[in-house]
């Protein structure tokens, strides 16, 4: 790797020359401007019964009560390149005849957007079910196109068959 300089958004003036005079591949460049996963801002705690609940951080921004809070199931599921996916189903409308499947944008976890799901499901009158893409929040693997389109597949997989 090159020697590190100044630094423009994160990247020094010689990485950036490396990364595109020396290329590995343009998938993995893609990947590396393309997935920014943040620091985790939630994780995943079940209890001796098998019931997973979702605990937030600070840097989660919670704006909600406990009640809201009970209103979020989160559970993980396997896409089929093996990595484990975090899922949050969040029932803002109880007697809501659709739900919707959100992708979250590209810097952001499940715990960062579960207030965003509530205020939004709430005022359209739908429910709201969102996953973590690989190496974001709990989900494993690295980030990357091919596990990206594993993962929305394991995602609307879970969501039509659970």
């Amino acid at each position: 790797m090159p020697e590190q300089g100044p630094r423009m958004n994160g990247f020094s003036f010689s990485e950036l020359c490396w990364l595109f005079c020396c290329p590995p591949c343009p998938s993995r460049i893609a990947a590396k401007l393309a997935f920014l996963p943040p620091e985790p801002t939630y994780s995943m705690h079940s209890d001796a019964n098998g019931v997973t609940s979702l605990h937030l951080t600070e840097r989660a921004d919670w704006q909600y009560s406990q009640r809201e809070l009970d209103a979020v199931e989160v559970f993980s599921t396997r896409s089929s390149r093996g990595n484990r996916v975090g899922c949050m189903f969040v029932r803002c409308a109880p007697n809501s005849r659709y739900t919707l499947l959100f992708s979250h944008g590209n810097a952001v976890d499940l715990g960062q957007m579960c207030s965003f799901y509530i205020g939004l499901g709430s005022r359209i009158n739908c429910n709201v079910f969102s996953y973590d893409y690989s190496g974001y929040g709990v989900s494993t693997g690295k980030p990357s196109e091919k596990n990206l389109y594993a993962d929305i597949e394991a995602a609307w997989q879970v969501l039509r068959n659970k």
